[in-house]
């Protein structure tokens, strides 16, 4: 079945906390696809990470266990109580170990997951590919593709050829496959669970062991016979050949075909992500907190030397860093934002847009537009190369929402539709081996100047673009390029650049040591706990 990317399953999304999309949401998804194959009931879990892989070293820092937990819980990515993780698996009994050993993984987000109740146990492995997306290519031992986008019910069998034939004459469906592995199932793909009666039928057939749903984790579904108009700018504007429509309409035309949804639902939706990220803007402009972080509220002092003139004079671009900062701040305090396209990189699309159209007195409109502009270059690049820093680094956060960016900015100027590209294709070009070296495992520091980077050169690109300067390289190839650039160490991993200065290492062990101290402290009111109970 073919997949094509969504702008808000796979570049403008999830709506979530955590420093990191790929580590937070795509591990909580992971989670809750675990807790349906467990109907919901888990005790224990053995977790097992390759240490060739990225989430060896960084799956505490950057929230790979917060939203794991958390989806074993059934939170959602946006769940108030994300940070209380470690006390609530407590609370709730679940008893989870991880182990560090090699796994064979050939991707550098690959999680192994054995899950244990009272009465089964079953196994997941599933990958985390970048802004929150998953694939679960494993379960109990059978080869699967699972992205999230589909109901899907497994049906374990003895054997499974009768029920086979029953389901294909009984049930409408997307998709259909008998799965050998440790344990035989049916997986059944669908936009909807099978109907009671059919359950109940399966359930009275002596080749049927038990039956598990899966819900979509996903908020787009995919379908049988998925098509779009186009997947690659070339094709883009060959659709548009005597159309003559912008590029946020065409990205309307786009994710109407891949959801199924009309132009308007589409619209909507974008604009519903936009109050979102002036939510957080706002907020983070106020200021805010939090304990476990490098930096302070840097966007509060840089809003008073805006009021006190002392910058460098520019109303467009101190508004885009002073929002693009505040973005950056709100995730690294835990609070509400939108991954776009991943919440290392949260920052600059939204700073650069949003602050860009207020700093213009534009009207939330003209961002919904920008940003479907912006949505739809990001598809491109979801298609052909990565949003993963793991296997991109930087440049394929930061410099794909800077190109993102670039063209949603154009919009906002009345560009032509081969201006917008030109914008995005130059500032990818300068984006090209950006690499990713976050200190001390906290996707705060490079990471907010290189978001801050990341606006002011989509401005910069989308300057000369408008003024007609010449990309040389179309976007269609500097995409195709992203692909083939970077360094293993010089990904997301922390062995590598600015993370293993000698700066980073001492502020790595100091928040090391302040952990100890916070997790001594939960032990003994664990203890503390545990005498009172014990005295009742």
């Amino acid at each position: 079945m073919e997949s094509y990317p969504s702008i808000f399953n796979d570049v403008i999304g999830p709506v979530m906390r955590g420093p990191s999309s790929s580590h937070c949401a795509a591990s909580l998804r992971i989670g809750r696809l675990c807790r349906d194959l467990m109907d919901g009931e888990i005790t224990e879990v053995h977790i097992e990470f390759d240490p060739n892989g990225s989430l060896a070293t960084t799956h505490k820092g950057q929230g790979s266990d917060m939203g794991l937990f958390g989806g074993f819980l059934g939170w959602e990515a946006f769940d108030e109580r994300l940070p209380g993780y470690l006390q609530a698996v407590d609370e709730a009994g679940i008893k989870i170990n991880i182990e560090i050993h090699s796994i064979g993984a050939t991707h550098p987000n690959t999680y192994k997951l054995t899950l244990k109740n009272k009465k089964e146990t079953h196994t997941l492995t599933a990958l985390s590919t970048g802004g929150g997306m998953i694939q679960v290519i494993e379960v109990d031992g059978a080869s699967v593709l699972m992205a999230g986008d589909f109901y899907e019910t497994l049906i374990y069998v003895k054997s499974g050829a009768q029920v086979m034939e029953f389901l294909k004459r009984s049930i409408a469906y997307d998709e259909i496959n008998i799965r050998p592995g440790d344990l035989n199932f049916i997986e059944v793909k669908s936009d909807q669970f099978l109907a009671d009666s059919i359950i109940e039928e399966l359930h009275n057939m002596d080749d049927v062991l038990f039956i598990k749903k899966l819900s979509p984790v996903l908020p787009v579904l995919a379908r049988k016979d998925l098509a779009v108009p186009f997947i690659t700018a070339a094709e883009m504007l060959e659709y548009n050949e005597g159309k003559s429509l912008a590029l946020w309409e065409l990205a309307i035309h786009y994710e109407s075909a891949r959801g199924n949804i009309s132009h308007a639902e589409v619209f909507e939706k974008m604009r519903s992500i936009v109050i979102i990220m002036q939510n957080a803007i706002e907020i983070g402009v106020k200021g805010t907190s939090y304990a476990d972080r490098i930096l302070g509220p840097q966007s509060v002092n840089f809003k008073e030397q805006i009021k006190k003139k002392t910058l460098v004079e520019g109303d467009v671009l101190n508004t885009v860093i002073l929002y693009t900062s505040a973005m950056m701040e709100v995730k690294s305090s835990m609070g509400v934002i939108v991954a776009a396209p991943t919440a290392g990189s949260c920052g600059a699309l939204p700073g650069a847009v949003v602050g860009t159209a207020t700093a213009l007195k534009l009207s939330q409109d003209e961002m919904v537009k920008a940003m479907l502009a912006a949505g739809i270059i990001g598809v491109f690049i979801a298609a052909h190369a990565t949003f993963a820093a793991e296997v991109g680094g930087c440049m394929a956060e930061c410099g794909s929402g800077s190109g993102m960016a670039a063209a949603g900015i154009v919009v906002l100027k009345n560009g032509t539709l081969d201006q917008s590209l030109t914008a995005a294709s130059m500032t990818l070009q300068a984006s090209l081996g950006m690499i990713c070296d976050m200190i001390a495992d906290r996707v705060e520091a490079p990471c907010l100047n290189r978001n801050v980077m990341a606006a002011s050169t989509a401005i910069s690109c989308a300057n000369m673009a408008l003024a007609n300067y010449d990309q040389v390289i179309p976007l269609d190839e500097v995409i195709e390029t992203m692909k083939k650039v970077g360094d293993n160490t010089l990904r997301c991993t922390g062995l590598g650049g600015l993370a293993i200065t000698k700066t980073a290492k001492k502020i790595e062990a100091m928040l090391a040591k302040n952990e100890a101290v916070q997790n001594k402290t939960f032990l003994k009111f664990v203890e503390l706990r545990v005498l009172l109970l014990l005295l009742q």
